[in-house]
């Protein structure tokens, strides 16, 4: 096991999954809202809610489009990784996104 690299989060999907099927397996895409609560200098409750972006390949992506949709609370654990593209008009586009490796179904909305 690794430690180099490894990530957990523990939140709500935002979206449906988005399959893309390729000639040797799929790809699973959604987004994962998870939320902060803190209470700041005037005392009042804050919920900080960060997003972020999921994808799965193979097993993983399979399990995600049988069992997760919109508002399902899941765990995830996996790889930050980053990448880059250029879009249509020229603009270099970079994206941040964590590669799920296991997922556990914990409750529906």
């Amino acid at each position: 096991m690794s430690l180099r690299n490894k990530i957990t989060l523990i939140g709500r999907t935002g979206k449906e999954i988005e399959i893309v099927n390729f000639e040797n397996g799929m790809l699973a895409k959604v987004s994962l809202a998870t939320s902060d609560h803190y209470t700041n200098s005037k005392g009042e409750k804050v919920e900080d809610t960060q997003w972020h972006n999921l994808v799965a390949y193979g097993k993983t992506a399979e399990i995600m489009q049988k069992f997760v949709e919109k508002g399902k609370e899941i765990a995830v654990e996996g790889k930050l990784t980053y990448r880059n593209y250029e879009d249509k008009d020229g603009q270099k586009r970079f994206i941040t996104e964590i590669r799920v490796e296991e997922i556990l179904l914990l409750g529906s909305k």
